[in-house]
């Protein structure tokens, strides 16, 4: 009764009117499309509670390419690479859980359900499992026709605030969006690569204890584990909550970009109205999550409904 109520709520704030996508999208075509996904993160989840911030990391890359359109989806082959060849995508995992579930969508609905829809319900799914909030989620997206790794332009960890915002202000976010979205390093795991610097200069905005932890951890490398990961949350890692918020209030920020919310003017606000107010965090994740996966998204006749999630349909006259 309790999720019901919350999921209730979340409607009532959540912006569903979202460039004609619409929850219940498939209540008709695939009546149990949402519930496929769900079972398919579930038997995952109860394996790998990780997978949450695979498909995180997946959401945000693929839509901050080319839109939600699961382009960052596509294999490449030997005459056309795609772009998984990326770099920043390089390490983004969980496409067999979306395939599972694509395969057990083409079964029930066959060529319904897009590929951009089933990361988005999958994501939505993990975020729940791991103790985030239930939202509901629009669905009408198409699946796009190019995938291209020169396209793949993203920010990174080594960014400061500013330069950052830059990015998410060209995909129509707020400073208030991007502090929020990043809240989703409250699950994951960044590569020493990623933050030895800080550890090499003795980053005075990092905390003694973290650094000489993440020093262990990153000075245990080997030939069989040459870059090794640290969580981004040392709190509470495996959920989604506003830990990583009173976390980096501490100095324990693992990466430079966390670290510089709390201190930046444009930011530390909002970490800071997030660390006394786990409430808030949760009702604005939930809003910038369905605000993320409303990003140029592909509708009615544009793009396709791909049958396996990995390539794209073959063409028609072809």
């Amino acid at each position: 009764m309790r999720l019901k109520v919350t999921f209730l709520l979340l409607l009532l704030i959540l912006p569903l009117a979202l460039a004609n996508l619409r929850v219940g999208f498939y209540s008709s075509s695939c009546p149990k499309a949402e519930s496929i996904v769900q079972t398919a993160v579930r038997r995952r989840f109860a394996r790998d509670k990780s997978i949450t911030a695979a498909l995180l990391r997946m959401h945000f890359h693929d839509c901050f390419v080319r839109g939600c359109d699961a382009s960052n989806l596509i294999d490449s082959t030997s005459e056309m690479s795609s772009e998984k060849d990326a770099a920043p995508n390089l390490t983004v995992r969980g496409y067999e859980l979306i395939d599972e579930a694509k395969k057990a969508l083409e079964a029930t609905c066959p060529s319904r359900v897009s590929c951009a829809d089933i990361i988005a319900l999958a994501t939505r799914d993990a975020v729940f499992l791991s103790g985030g909030p239930f939202y509901g989620v629009p669905t009408g997206r198409r699946d796009g026709l190019v995938s291209d790794p020169d396209q793949v332009d993203l920010p990174g960890p080594t960014m400061s605030v500013s330069q950052a915002f830059q990015s998410f202000r060209a995909k129509n976010m707020t400073i208030d969006d991007m502090v929020t979205l990043l809240g989703a390093h409250t699950v994951g795991v960044a590569h020493c690569s990623f933050f030895l610097d800080r550890i090499i200069a003795l980053d005075p905005t990092m905390d003694l204890g973290l650094l000489n932890n993440l020093n262990a951890i990153c000075g245990a490398a080997s030939g069989s584990n040459p870059d090794p990961t640290a969580f981004l949350d040392q709190g509470t890692p495996f959920a989604v909550d506003n830990q990583f918020f009173k976390q980096i209030g501490l100095r324990r920020g693992v990466m430079q970009i966390d670290q510089e919310l709390a201190s930046h003017q444009l930011s530390r606000r909002i970490v800071s109205d997030y660390a006394a107010n786990a409430a808030l965090f949760r009702t604005r994740f939930a809003q910038a999550m369905v605000k993320l996966g409303n990003t140029q998204v592909l509708q009615g006749t544009a793009g396709e409904i791909r049958k396996n999630c990995r390539v794209f349909n073959p063409r028609r006259g072809f």
